[in-house]
C-alpha cells in the first residue's frame, strides 16, 4: 500500500487551484468529498428498514436522527477515502475532478472535515437514536476507511467483496435505531447488500478498467477478462436473490416483498446472464456492462421500496 498521509496544503493539481475560492464553490467542493451519490444509495436502504423493523412508521425525530447520522457517517467515510486516495484519483479520468485533485480543498481541510463529520455522525446517532446505532456507525466508517481503503483496495482483486461490507451497515444501523438490537432480518438484509455489491461494482470497473490499471488498483473488472468477471457477476447475483428470499422464513416478510423479490430478482438475473452470454461470445461492451450496473441500482431500490410497503399490506407468509 502506498497511500500518502501528508497534510500539506499544496494541491495535487496546482494549475487548477484558484487563488481564492468563493463560499459557494467551496461548499460544493466539501459536498463532493462526501460522495453524495453513494450516500443517496445507502439511504435507500435505511428508511425502509426502519419502517419494516417498526412494522409501521417510527417517530419523525428518530427517522431524521438516523438518516442524518447515517448520511454523516457515510460522508465522513467518503471524505477520508478521498483524502487517502488523492494520489491515485489524479491518475483516473473518473476521479480527476475530485476537490483534492483540483485543489479546491486542501488535504488538511479534507482531513479535518472528515474527522468533524465523523464525530457529528456518532453524536447524532448516539443522542438521536441509541448508543448501539452509534457504535455501528463508527464501525461502518472504520471498515470503509481502514479495511477497504487502506488495506484491501490496492492489494487484492477481492477488495470490493469484503470492503463492500461497509455499505451494508446502514441496514444494521436502521434496525438498531428502532429496536436497540440486531436481529436476523437485519442480518439477512446485510447479506443481500453484501452479495449485491460485486455484481453492482464489477461491471463499473469493467467500464473504467483502463483507469484502474493506470492507478495500479486491482479491481477484478480491470485485471480479469470479461468472461471471468461475467461468471462472477452471475454467481453473486444468484446468491443475492436466494438470500433475499430468506426474509420470508427469517424476517416474516409478506406477499408484497416476496413477489417483488422474485420478480425483480428474475429480471436482474436475466440482465446478468445476458452480460455473461455476450462476454462468452466476445461481444461485451461498455454499454452492456453499465446496463448491469444501473440495473443493480434499480433492483435494490425496488426491493427496499417493497420492504417498506410490506408491513402495511397483507400478513406474513410464515409465522402469522
Amino acid at each position: 500500500m502506498t497511500a500518502t498521509v501528508s497534510t500539506t496544503d499544496t494541491p495535487l493539481n496546482a494549475s487548477a487551484a484558484p487563488g481564492r475560492i468563493g463560499f459557494g464553490r467551496k461548499a460544493k467542493a466539501y459536498l463532493a468529498l462526501t460522495k453524495p451519490r453513494v450516500i443517496e444509495l445507502l439511504l435507500v436502504s435505511t428508511l425502509p428498514t426502519m419502517i419494516y423493523a417498526q412494522r409501521g412508521f417510527p417517530s419523525i425525530g428518530l427517522i431524521l436522527a438516523t438518516l442524518v447520522g447515517g448520511a454523516f457517517a457515510a460522508g465522513s467515510a467518503g471524505a477520508f477515502n478521498c483524502y487517502i486516495d488523492r494520489d491515485i484519483d489524479k491518475l483516473m479520468r473518473r476521479t480527476e475532478n475530485r476537490p483534492l485533485v483540483t485543489g479546491e480543498v486542501t488535504p488538511r481541510e479534507a482531513l479535518v472535515f472528515s474527522w468533524l463529520l465523523g464525530a457529528a455522525a456518532i453524536a447524532v446517532l448516539w443522542f438521536g437514536a441509541n448508543p448501539l446505532s452509534a457504535w455501528l456507525g463508527l464501525g461502518a466508517i472504520v471498515f470503509y476507511v481502514v479495511i477497504y481503503t487502506m488495506i484491501l483496495k490496492r492489494r487484492t482483486a477481492q477488495n470490493i467483496v469484503w470492503g463492500g461490507a461497509a455499505g451494508c451497515f446502514p441496514v444494521l444501523i436502521a434496525w438498531a435505531a428502532v429496536t436497540n438490537t440486531v436481529q436476523w432480518p437485519a442480518v439477512v438484509l446485510f447479506m443481500v447488500i453484501f452479495l449485491w455489491t460485486p455484481p453492482h461494482y464489477w461491471p463499473l470497473s469493467m467500464r473504467y478498467g483502463e483507469d484502474y490499471r493506470n492507478a495500479k488498483v486491482p479491481m477484478l473488472g480491470a485485471i480479469a477478462g470479461a468472461k471471468v468477471v461475467s461468471v462472477q457477476v452471475v454467481l453473486y447475483a444468484w446468491a443475492m436473490v436466494a438470500c433475499s428470499l430468506l426474509m420470508v422464513p427469517a424476517g416474516g416478510a409478506g406477499w408484497v416483498y416476496t413477489v417483488t423479490a422474485v420478480v425483480a430478482g428474475a429480471w436482474f438475473l436475466y440482465q446478468s446472464h445476458a452480460l455473461h452470454t455476450r462476454a462468452q461470445g466476445g461481444d461485451v461492451s461498455d454499454t452492456g456492462a453499465m446496463k448491469v450496473f444501473h440495473g443493480s441500482i434499480s433492483y435494490l431500490t425496488v426491493l427496499f421500496i417493497a420492504l417498506a410497503i410490506d408491513p402495511f399490506v397483507g400478513s406474513r407468509i410464515m409465522g402469522g
